[in-house]
């Protein structure tokens, strides 16, 4: 089954962490690893997953424990690209409880989720934990962090078939807290992989803090059109650039804790497309997302503490790509951690405001409820629509909705040649995503 999943993931070669992994959990031991974001953790402990689970069992046979929503939806995605007959599932704050109590009516054999709703399932007996012998704490110090301290606690102590536990972490932790009931682990500490360090080049841009922002939108607009996430350390600060950018017309998105979660989503979806190719977000987005080829980092505030610096870089740089990461800071600023000999980029005074994205989001009020999937998308807009294929980009198809990228120069006929037409009997509901 692992052969047949990573063919489906195009995957050719397991890099040598996730081979440690593969043979510390089929040990049977509990196993705590410690590894760098970007450096394959979930199929390191999906794959091994694999072998566990048993067809017969009409129950959650693994639980998986996660800090975020976007984290337990990037898991369940990659488990459905590895074609596995059995069924998954994700629970997380800001989703229906319906729909979750529903989805659990029908068990899957491996349920996702945040540990706040998954203790709230629990406690109201929406599911039976008695089947549950695998259970995986991933990024579990950004849990602590969080403060599911206590509902971690009363999950784990509810888990009486429990038979291992992997731990994952991207930093080393001092003490792994009792009630996670760890048994002698196998440890596998890539956390000073030297394979693993990044081909990251570190900048700085000095400025006074009255014109931090203007030097900003400088910065911004002499990166022009790549892939950039900016980092501020509060939401506030978020919401500032992101008025200042779109008073100057540079196409943009936000993401934050304060935001409602269709909203995250939607700004993690049009980054990942290419319809926007800046992001201004906190540390939210530091860890965990399956971001990829970001090539520039925008520290607009220097986190407090190294840790956090590290894995914001940590999303520039993955996969042998390269990247650079800019550290935007007023004179009187002095933080340890930076580089001395830190290379200082030297701004003009004027730059062209990069083009608009080639691609745009388009929304359906359509999506796996309604048995619509990419094939039936696809068809549509080649077909109906009149497009060729390199003018789709990315379709991401949700419970109730879906989204596909259009090149922009298309978008304007689509819609006039879509309108009045159906999917899958019903009247097609399509507009570009706001």
């Amino acid at each position: 089954m692992i052969e047949n999943a990573l063919k489906r993931l195009n995957i050719a070669q397991l890099n040598e962490m996730q081979e440690s992994a593969l043979k510390a959990v089929k040990s049977g031991n509990d196993v705590l690893l410690i590894a760098p974001t970007g450096s394959g953790k979930t199929l390191a402990f999906l794959l091994p997953l694999l072998a566990h689970l048993k067809p017969g069992i009409k129950g959650v046979q693994a639980l998986i424990l996660v800090p975020s929503r976007e984290l337990a939806l990037q898991i369940e995605q990659v488990f459905k690209q590895m074609g596995t007959p059995f069924k998954v599932n994700c629970c997380y704050g800001g989703h229906a409880v319906r729909v979750e109590k529903n989805n659990l009516a029908h068990p899957p054999a491996v349920l996702i989720g945040t540990p706040g709703r998954i203790a709230y399932h629990l406690e109201h007996q929406n599911f039976d934990e008695s089947f549950v012998e695998n259970l995986i704490l991933d990024e579990f110090d950004k849990s602590l962090e969080f403060g599911f301290e206590s509902d971690m606690s009363y999950i784990i102590g509810s888990l009486l078939s429990l038979k291992q536990r992997i731990l994952t972490s991207a930093t080393k932790m001092e003490e792994i807290p009792a009630f996670v009931k760890l048994k002698n682990p196998v440890d596998i500490d890539f956390s000073k992989n030297v394979q693993a360090k990044p081909d990251l080049k570190l900048k700085k841009v000095t400025a006074p803090a009255a014109d931090k922002l203007e030097v900003l939108f400088k910065l911004l607009s002499k990166i022009g059109g790549k892939n950039t996430l900016v980092f501020c350390n509060h939401r506030e600060t978020v919401d500032r650039i992101s008025d200042i950018l779109f008073e100057h017309g540079l196409g943009h998105d936000v993401f934050h804790g304060g935001m409602e979660q269709t909203d995250r989503e939607k700004a993690l979806l049009k980054f990942r497309n290419g319809s926007h190719k800046i992001l201004i977000t906190t540390d939210l987005a530091a860890r965990g997302l399956d971001i990829p080829e970001i090539e520039h980092i925008v520290h607009y505030q220097l986190p407090y503490t190294e840790d956090a610096y590290i894995h914001r870089n940590g999303r520039t740089a993955r996969m042998h790509a390269k990247g650079t990461a800019y550290a935007v800071i007023t004179p009187e600023e002095n933080y340890k951690y930076l580089p001395e000999d830190i290379e200082e980029e030297h701004l003009s005074d004027h730059y062209e405001i990069p083009e608009a994205s080639d691609w745009v989001t388009l929304y359906l009020a359509h999506g796996k409820k309604d048995k619509i999937n990419k094939i039936d998308i696809v068809g549509l807009f080649l077909q109906k629509g009149g497009l060729n294929k390199d003018d789709l980009g990315l379709i991401e198809v949700k419970d109730t909705t879906s989204y596909v990228a259009v090149k922009r120069k298309e978008v304007n006929g689509l819609l006039q040649a879509l309108a009045g037409e159906k999917i899958k009997g019903k009247k097609l509901k399509l507009a570009v995503a706001s």
